[in-house]
Order: C-alpha cells, then structure tokens, then sequence
C-alpha cells in the first residue's frame, strides 16, 4: 500500500463529491494521503475532507509561495494563528518556499515567508513541505542562513544529481516524486537511483501533473501506482518493496 504525500484532493476541482477522489485512491492501494496548505481560503475545505476520512488522511499548514504579495504579513500571521492554535492537527509546515517561474516581483517577500515557516517547523519540532520552482539557489540561501535547518522534504522534485548533492548537504532532506518522472522529456529517471533509498518518497500533487498515461487528465491520488511503476523500473525494485520502503519513509518523516 502507497502513501501519497501531496495531494490537494480537497479543491474545488473534485467537488462535487471530494470523498470519491479519496475512496478512488485507497481502492487503488493508496493507503495514506498527506493534504498541504495553499492559502486562506483552502484551510477550511482541507480541514472539512480531513474530517470525513480522518483514518486515511493527514494536513499540513503553511502558505503557498506564490500566494505570497505585498500584503503577505497580514496573511503569514493568520496561517501561523491556524497552525499555533492546535500543533497537534498538523503532520508539517507546507506548502512552502520559493517560485519563481511565472513571476519574480515577489522574490524577496517569498525568501522572508520561507524563512519564518521555516522557523515554525524547527520550534514545532515538524518537518517542511517544500515548493522550489526555479528557485534552488533562494531556498538553499534561506536555509544556510538560519540558525539550525528545518528537516522537511523538496516535493515534485525535478532536478539533477547536483541538485540532489546540494540539498543533502543543506540538511536532512527527502526528495518527493511525482507524475514528472514518467514524462518523455524528464531526466528524473536518471537522478533516481543517486537519491538514497531512505530519502525517497512518492506523490502525485493533485489535481496537477497527472502521470502517464493519465497525461492530459485531472490528476488524483488513485494515479500514483502509474509513477511508482515507472519509479520501480527505474530502481529495478518490486511495486511491493517500492510501496514499503516509501510508506516507512513516509512514516519516519511526517510521524504518521
């Protein structure tokens, strides 16, 4: 049984019944479903799935980088109230970190809210659910500068073995895989086997990058067993090794 360890199977995408999506994917073996943050109007869809399938579903809090504007304290101090308020609903701190993709104006702004959720992982003792689109050399900078990093892991994980090489060596680190590593044009394949086997983890970020062959289509947590065959190959491991060695570091990391 598989351990999905980002999805947002709690957006307005699914709807209009979000529990199928969930029931879909234990159906399909995954066991275990990790739902992180993105702003403020997704806390409470998230914490209202959560409560319909407590026994198959964990939350992170956190706010998204590319939620992140001018006005971003007002809306960093209401994440963390959320997150303060009952540490205890919470597996992590996530999504977090830095984007720069689409847009750069807000560099400086995402580098600060990653550094004090950062923060909030290391006082809360959780690990941080990791965002990092074109945005390696920020995230690592932000990390260097803090007095002692945060353990977390880099989700959607798409780079190389240098990438690899410079995140472990800014701390304890996983490297979540998803839908990426089955696309024709990736070269994830071939970072795969540098990652160590403790430090591997698997995901699907829906409702995005559906795996092939579901390319094209609303991705969920039912699409994982497409990635992680893919990764299995890849590895020469069984699906059954793969779902237990991912699960089990699954279980280290968020203390599911």
């Amino acid at each position: 049984m598989f351990t999905d360890t980002h999805t947002h199977l709690y957006l307005s995408e699914f709807e209009p019944d979000v529990t199928a999506a969930v029931d879909r994917a234990v159906d399909a073996g995954v066991r275990f479903m990790l739902f992180p943050n993105v702003d403020l109007t997704t806390v409470e869809p998230m914490k209202n799935l959560h409560s319909l399938r407590t026994d198959v579903t964990a939350m992170a809090m956190g706010l998204h980088p590319t939620e992140v504007k001018a006005d971003y304290p007002g809306t960093l101090e209401q994440i963390r109230n959320e997150l303060f308020r009952d540490p205890s609903e919470y597996v992590a701190v996530g999504e977090i970190g830095v984007d720069l993709y689409w847009d750069k104006t807000f560099r400086k702004e995402q580098m600060e809210a990653f550094r004090q959720q950062c923060e909030w992982g290391v006082t809360l003792d959780k690990p941080v659910i990791i965002h990092c689109r074109e945005g390696l050399d920020e995230v690592l900078e932000v990390l260097a500068s803090l007095p002692v990093p945060p353990r977390g892991v880099f989700h959607s994980f798409g780079g190389t073995p240098e990438d690899v090489d410079r995140i472990r060596k800014a701390g304890d680190f996983y490297f979540g895989i998803n839908g990426i590593v089955t696309f024709k044009n990736s070269s994830l394949r071939k970072t795969l086997p540098h990652i160590h086997p403790s430090r591997l983890l698997l995901e699907t970020d829906s409702p995005y990058l559906a795996p092939v062959p579901m390319r094209g289509r609303r991705n969920e947590s039912a699409y994982l067993v497409h990635t992680a065959a893919h990764v299995a190959d890849a590895l020469g491991m069984t699906m059954s090794d793969l779902a237990n060695l991912t699960s089990n570091n699954a279980k280290t990391l968020f203390n599911l």
